[in-house]
């Protein structure tokens, strides 16, 4: 299922050099996010230890697909700021703290590390789905809230607002859709899995994104549970099922 030469036979075996390399690139990507303003400054700490994770336990080919992750979700943030200001979604222009930065990765981090120990490319598998969830999920409503005009509420299809939890709308839906087949096709290209399994990782992302819809109406909103739990959940779910059904 996975090349990953580079990391292959020499699994989380210490190597001053290779590790001090992966720090250098851990620490400059979360530099790059701070100064993009796509993360705070805990946020940036939490991305470099993530980054870190990837790396270390899945080589460059991790990164590349995170890297995909951070530029989708930044580019879709972005995208009509200032209408955002005007309808009071917008996300802080200093970026995701720590918490947020966790809710999003600390799923795939934790496939990737265990990766790294157990060397079953399920967990890559695994890995992906989640990094596709995340992404889907960001880029789906900041775009919905630009260009899906009126959305509707996923549980009864009532109009509501832009911005109310678990609205969603055409435009995002297809948008989400788009960013969970970009970071696949990445994974794929960079050697992490094949084709089938780049479908697995497509369909369990946006079932993720779907149960974050489901969750953000059905218990975010009432306020039984934070977004950040909303987001965990969801790309947990992903990753749980592309662990189930990849080879």
């Amino acid at each position: 299922m996975s090349n990953l030469a580079d990391v292959e036979g020499e699994r989380l075996a210490f190597q001053l050099p290779k590790f001090l390399l992966f720090v250098a690139i851990s620490i400059v990507f979360s530099a790059f996010g701070r100064l993009v303003r796509g993360v705070t400054t805990s946020g940036a700490v939490a991305g470099a230890v993530a980054c870190l994770a990837f790396l270390w336990s899945s080589g460059i080919s991790a990164f590349t697909a995170l890297f995909t992750v951070f530029a989708l979700t930044w580019a879709a943030t972005r995208l009509g700021y200032s209408r955002k200001q005007q309808l009071g979604t917008a996300e802080a222009r200093a970026g995701r703290d720590a918490l947020q930065v966790l809710a999003n990765l600390g799923v795939a981090g934790i496939c990737a590390l265990c990766f790294g120990f157990s060397g079953s490319t399920r967990w890559i598998a695994g890995m992906a789905a989640a990094l596709a969830e995340a992404a889907a999920d960001t880029v789906s409503s900041e775009v919905g809230q630009v260009l899906g005009g009126k959305p509707r509420l996923i549980t009864n299809g009532r109009p509501v607002e832009s911005g109310t939890n678990g609205a969603v709308s055409l435009a995002g839906t297809v948008a989400g859709i788009l960013a969970a087949s970009i970071v696949a096709l990445v994974s794929c290209i960079v050697g992490l899995f094949g084709l089938r399994d780049s479908a697995v990782c497509v369909t369990a992302a946006v079932a993720g994104m779907v149960m974050d819809s489901v969750l953000g109406a059905t218990a975010e909103g009432p306020g039984r549970l934070g977004n950040n739990s909303v987001n965990c959940i969801s790309t947990a779910m992903a990753a749980a099922l592309a662990l189930l059904v990849s080879q």
